[in-house]
């Protein structure tokens, strides 16, 4: 079962977060109140009857036959209204039966939709994101990957449904999107968003709706996040203070149970067989003072069948892992001098840049400036156009790149797993279980894992296999929130050398950079890497 006993009232002032672990039914719960799905017993009530509703889902689809244009017309619901309002014109001209509410229904929904201004709200939207107005005529699927997340943005901040429903909307945005995407939120209600980004839920939602990952029943907290966490953990601890409690009384009465059994038992028996003495009164007082003891013993079971059970407090699936750490590398782990990088229209440089052994880079940077092109430049996963660059020889690489495509989409997880890590097949079903990926995945495909299950399988390789040189593009991507504060901590303890791309303003914070560089545009497609301290 995905969800069970879910209740959620997504009222016009409310902004609430929906939080659990990754499976666990949120993008379920939004394609059910989308009504993209049915669910197998409940409902789905909207009030009024015409309110608009729209999901903005986690990973859009991106077509080589829709321009962006069209894209943003689809995702914002006007396309299908202006569909559903040439339709009912139509059945208007016709006279059709019960034509003329079809269309008042359908231009009302067109016009709250604020189809009348779309074209001029688009030009504003994406011009405030920095997108040039030829990108509204390409393909989605040729846009870059920081075009892609700034034409994402672009849509939800055009959507003008009653009720909006976001799956981890801040995937990819850079700080600016952030800050643009959080001003919409908490500019408005009627919002239900599923995030991992503990900043951007901090800065907008009132209430959070717990979905646990045993029961699949919800709850709602309310309050923002702080609040949330604070009623969550003082939640916890009564609910292990309670079961302690249980625990210990229980345990009190079962062992006077067993002592007042035994004492019934062996004094009757003595009595019975070996008489202490002749007086036939004593005798038969110190059977019925044992007798008595017995009929305790029973009030004491019936008083532990009345007791109401406490259960232990639910323990679900932990992340718990390290980074094995191969031999320490050479002084210079890796150098770029004057090196220049093109993908496209886009070019990089000339770029300057030394990391050295041990030292913790932070990458960080517009959408669109060049992040991921530098890391896959300075590994030698992208040709120079000019300049040079210098790997170290005992440098190894652990790469968890953005596009989570370290392992061919076609192999059986598990084949793949044991080619990157060297492990044996017990040991490999053994590691990978402990990242949540059990016999119902090892025989997959890996292109068939979602977004989350493929980070976790990189982050198993790291565990598996010793690096000196990690290096991260944006790895909270997909992972759940115990799993990214299962990283942080990982991080902490890791004693390699480490670059991290991110936006993640929480995870920044959480783990120690010794140096911080930064990708500012300085025009026309081109970029300059300029560190900062």
């Amino acid at each position: 079962m995905v969800l069970a006993d879910v209740s959620v009232t997504v009222g016009p002032e409310a902004r609430t977060g929906v939080v659990g672990p990754n499976g666990v039914g949120k993008t379920t719960l939004l394609r059910i109140l989308a009504g993209l799905d049915r669910p197998d017993a409940g409902t789905v009530e909207l009030a009024p009857p015409d309110a608009t509703v729209g999901y903005l889902a986690q990973e859009p689809d991106r077509r080589l036959d829709e321009a962006v244009l069209a894209h943003l017309r689809r995702r914002t619901g006007i396309a299908a209204a202006d569909a559903e309002l040439e339709a009912a014109a139509d059945a208007l001209a016709r006279g059709a039966e019960g034509a003329s509410d079809r269309y008042a229904t359908a231009l009302h929904r067109w016009t709250a939709l604020g189809a009348a201004d779309l074209d001029a709200r688009i030009e504003t939207v994406t011009a405030e994101l920095g997108l040039p107005p030829r990108v509204l005529e390409l393909p989605t699927a040729a846009l870059s990957g920081g075009e892609a997340a700034r034409v994402s943005l672009a849509a939800v901040l055009l959507s003008r449904f009653d009720v909006i429903l976001l799956d981890e909307p801040t995937n990819d945005l850079d700080f600016s999107g952030l800050d643009q995407l959080e001003a919409f939120v908490v500019g408005r209600g009627g919002v239900l968003v599923v995030s991992h980004d503990r900043a951007f839920l901090e800065r907008t939602i009132t209430s959070v709706l717990e979905i646990d990952e045993h029961s699949r029943t919800s709850r709602l907290f309310r309050g923002g996040w702080s609040a949330y966490l604070e009623e969550r953990a003082r939640a916890r601890a009564q609910a292990e203070e309670a079961h302690a409690v249980y625990r210990q009384e229980r345990r009190r009465l079962l062992d006077r149970a067993r002592r007042e059994r035994d004492w019934a038992t062996t004094g009757t028996r003595r009595e019975k067989r070996a008489p202490r003495d002749n007086d036939k009164a004593q005798r038969d007082f110190r059977i019925n003072r044992t007798e008595k003891l017995a009929s305790r013993s029973r009030m004491t079971e019936r008083a532990l069948e009345r007791m109401d059970v406490v259960d232990k407090p639910w323990e679900g699936w932990d992340l718990r892992f390290s980074i094995d750490e191969a031999p320490r590398s050479g002084a210079v782990v890796a150098r770029l001098d004057g090196a220049v990088m093109e993908r496209g229209r886009f070019r990089l440089g000339p770029v300057d840049l030394e990391v050295r052994w041990g030292d913790r880079l932070a990458v960080v940077g517009p959408n669109g400036s060049g992040k991921t092109t530098l890391v896959k430049a300075l590994l030698g996963l992208l040709p120079l156009t000019g300049g040079s660059r210098y790997l170290g020889p005992s440098v190894a690489v652990g790469e968890l790149g953005q596009d989570r495509l370290g392992f061919p989409p076609d192999r059986p997880v598990l084949d793949g797993f044991l080619s990157r890590s060297g492990l044996t097949v017990p040991e490999g079903r053994s590691l990978l279980a402990k990242f949540g990926l059990g016999a119902s995945h090892v025989a997959r495909p890996a292109g068939s894992l979602s977004p989350g299950e493929r980070t976790r399988l990189e982050l198993a390789v790291f565990q598996a296999a010793g690096v000196n040189l990690l290096v991260l593009d944006e790895p909270t991507n997909h992972l759940d929130l115990a799993a990214i504060e299962q990283l942080e901590e990982a991080l902490a303890g890791y004693g390699g050398t480490l670059i991290l791309v991110s936006h993640d303003r929480w995870l920044l914070e959480a783990v120690d950079t010794t140096h911080r560089l930064e990708l500012t545009p300085v025009g026309s497609g081109q970029e300059a890497a300029t560190p900062a301290p």
